[in-house]
């Protein structure tokens, strides 16, 4: 998918969701809800923020962590499943985990109902 339908096709996607918006960023683009980043586009490939307990789900099915280029990559973001991208609701409580991982403190130790 071109990474500029993968755009549209996301935001679509996530329109139910007030205050999601993305923004250029380093020949991709980032997934903001507010002022923070809960997701990636790039190269035509979505990446979530993930934590310690939300990585299995991505590992299970063999995604990989975002790797911009073979000198930098990303731990907590990973590729989002196809089968995620094409379940709607799947695709929605997804975003809501990463961007629910982008917006609690550092130090928190629940995350704040935010979406």
């Amino acid at each position: 998918m071109k990474a500029g339908s993968l755009k549209d096709f996301v935001l679509d996607r996530l329109a139910g969701l007030p205050g999601v918006g993305s923004r250029s960023m380093f020949g991709g683009h980032g997934l903001y809800f507010g002022g923070a980043i809960f997701g990636i586009l790039f190269k035509g490939r979505l990446y979530f923020k993930t934590s310690a307990a939300t990585r299995a789900d991505f590992a299970r099915r063999g995604m990989k962590l975002f790797r911009p280029n073979v000198r930098q990559r990303l731990n907590s973001y990973y590729e989002v499943p196809a089968e995620v991208l094409e379940d709607p609701a799947t695709f929605v409580e997804w975003a809501r985990r990463a961007i629910r991982l982008s917006t609690r403190p550092a130090r928190a130790k629940h995350a704040p109902s935010v979406v």
